[in-house]
């Protein structure tokens, strides 16, 4: 076994790896950029290298720079985590190239699953089912798009570097097929650097099931399956395992076909082979077909050793080390059912707009596990994938582990920046997930209802104004002025409309709201307050804003009175930046005539990229960014001529 290893990453997948790896006494080194100094995974370290600036181009994707810190530090392997360069063959071949272990598969098997169209041909030749598609070498359009007619439409094109849903475009019917063709290679080329596509077939009714594998390069095991149905626009939102309705013929089948792909390219380490399966008659061992396979760490891995008890990051670790697989298929076992939510820092509202911020308060339930690599006061920030945890629970059946992943979800407290936590609270209930009728456009198609916030309630407009105004410590004088009864105002905001609320105390135990026509009276019993009979939620504040953890967190702005609004609200002239991140492109110019809802530039932020339209129907009277510029939230890239009254 190895004595000291670096971990080539960052985040809660560094910090993950950290937990096994010093329980099993092997001292970690981490790698940090500039913006990562303070973070979690580096304090979580027995060592910790600086490796170059904040963008990964210029840190975490600089494969020499990491290998020299293994080498300045005395670690014998390097672990690459997910992302960054897991899946990079030649950076495999560099680590071995210098005498270290890379923990994880060989250089030739990530090539071989790399192109998801020779990937495809590998494992038809292996005799796992693959969807029907096109996967050749001619990239003309003409020639795509006779393809598409010959597999019929719908047909999904998709970047054969690609992962993450970058790339892949959905085309209904054949006249579309040109545009889509256009955007996936665009948005191809920006993510991988390659801009070839493979077309293949739509499945109607899909559900994502995906196999864990396990190899030493010669032999491998399944660790049974695991859902990951439940997307946004082709990414992860909540995976399960097992997968709900699988069948041992299907599970058998699935799984020994996991195990020939992962046997075929001698597959080393922790694998996930994903497939794409017809469930539009239920699940049979007939109906799914190979789409990729990843060649490293899933980020949804702990929902599987929650059913088996295996830790995954444990036996990367020993097989690497040289040891044999550490259990046989038949020694493996599904215990119960389990649930991961990805918890990102995103504005739902906002068609989920990656989100930045000051975590001003995280916390999460005793009863699941919570994959994090930020604590409270830790920043997220636009450089990085805005995940802020995965959120795991385990239970004996299905029903009761969903029960518990809404109860965990609904207790997890975050302030300092929007997430979309209500909306995985939302899917929680959603009858269909619960009943397991599953697939991979449920979210799509109940968007609106899942999206929905509920507005708060007067309670929470009383939890928030009581910390406003600081009359939660109740001392005797509190409520007394030249003896008389205590009013006091306060203005809130939620969602930028203002609410003035009223308190009037009668005694240090005793007050009465005024919010809006309601009145609410707010009551201390045996050193705890209670609003309108029940008790006053869990509350943090920070910055001019009272977050209220009740509803998954309900922020309300503290409106100071003597200030007015500096001016009014857009007018649709101006086109600004959502968030900070690149200029990839600006398609306005001066003069040019534009239509509501035509691109006007495009900005790269959180590792996506993010089209900005124009609001209304006008001329381009501005342009003040160029390709190429680095803007803050709220910078202005193009204005229109004021509207004619």
């Amino acid at each position: 076994m190895f004595d000291t290893i670096l971990i080539a990453n960052r985040g809660e997948i560094a910090c993950r790896i950290m937990e096994t790896t010093q329980k099993m006494g092997v001292r970690c080194v981490a790698v940090y950029s500039d913006a990562d100094a303070g973070a979690k995974h580096v304090q979580m370290a027995d060592m910790a290298v600086h490796i170059g600036g904040s963008a990964p181009a210029e840190s975490y994707l600089l494969g020499d720079r990491i290998i020299q810190a293994a080498r300045d530090t005395g670690a014998q392997a390097i672990h690459p985590g997910y992302g960054f360069l897991s899946e990079n063959p030649d950076f495999v071949d560099q680590v071995e190239a210098a005498g270290l272990t890379f923990i994880g598969p060989s250089g030739d098997a990530i090539r071989k699953m790399g192109l998801k169209d020779a990937a495809k041909a590998l494992m038809e030749e292996a005799g796992v089912p693959v969807v029907p598609g096109y996967h050749g070498d001619n990239q003309d359009p003409a020639h795509l798009a006779a393809a598409a007619d010959d597999i019929g439409y719908p047909v999904l094109i998709k970047a054969v570097a690609g992962g993450g849903g970058k790339g892949m475009r959905l085309v209904e019917k054949a006249a579309d097929f040109a545009a889509a063709l256009d955007s996936a290679r665009g948005e191809a080329k920006t993510a991988f650097g390659n801009d070839a596509v493979l077309v293949e077939k739509f499945v109607a009714k899909p559900r994502h099931i995906e196999v864990q594998v396990f190899g030493d390069g010669t032999r491998a095991v399944h660790l049974f399956e695991r859902d990951c149905s439940l997307q946004r626009r082709h990414q992860k939102v909540i995976e399960e395992a097992p997968a709900p309705g699988m069948t041992q013929d299907m599970r058998d089948a699935m799984g020994q076909a996991g195990v020939r792909a992962a046997e075929a390219i001698g597959y080393s380490g922790a694998g996930t082979v994903e497939f794409i399966v017809d469930a539009s008659e239920g699940l049979r061992p007939d109906r799914f077909w190979f789409m990729e396979m990843n060649t490293r760490l899933q980020v949804e891995h702990p929902v599987t050793e929650a059913i088996t008890g295996v830790d995954l990051v444990e036996w990367q670790l020993r097989v690497a080390s040289g040891e044999a697989l550490p259990a046989a298929q038949e020694d493996l076992t599904i215990n119960g059912h389990a649930f991961e939510a990805r918890l990102y820092a995103e504005d739902v509202p906002k068609g989920f707009l990656p989100a930045t911020g000051t975590l001003t308060h995280l916390s999460f339930p005793d009863d699941c596990r919570a994959d994090s690599g930020v604590r409270s006061g830790d920043v997220i920030s636009p450089w990085y994938d805005p995940m802020i945890s995965k959120v795991t629970v385990h239970g004996p059946t299905r029903a009761v582990a969903l029960a518990r992943l809404d109860r965990a979800l609904a207790r997890t407290e975050v302030a300092g920046t929007v997430t979309n936590l209500a909306f995985l609270g939302a899917l929680t209930r959603h009858k269909g997930f619960a009943s397991g009728d599953v697939d991979t456009g449920l979210i799509g198609r109940d968007i609106d209802a899942l999206i929905a916030a509920a507005d708060p309630e007067p309670r929470h407009w009383v939890a928030a104004g009581m910390v406003a105004l600081g009359v939660t410590a109740g001392d005797w004088a509190t409520g007394f002025t030249l003896w008389e009864p205590l009013v006091r105002a306060v203005t809130l905001a939620w969602q930028d409309e203002p609410v003035e609320l009223q308190m009037r105390a009668d005694g240090p135990d005793r007050q009465n709201w005024t919010v809006g026509e309601a009145q609410v009276s707010a009551l201390r019993v045996g050193g705890r307050w209670m609003i309108d009979g029940d008790p006053m939620p869990e509350t943090a504040s920070a910055g001019g804003v009272v977050t209220v953890f009740d509803g998954y967190g309900l922020a309300f702005d503290i409106i100071d009175p003597l200030e007015r609004a500096a001016g009014a609200a857009g007018d649709g002239n101006l086109v600004e930046a959502p968030m900070p991140g690149l200029v990839k492109a600006v398609y306005a110019e001066v003069g040019q005539a534009v239509a509501a809802g035509d691109r006007l530039a495009v900005l790269e932020a959180m590792k996506m990229e993010h089209a900005l339209l124009a609001a209304r129907d006008g001329v381009v009277a501005e342009v003040l960014a160029a390709a190429g510029s680095q803007v803050e939230a709220g910078a202005a890239l193009v204005r229109l001529e004021p509207e004619e009254d």
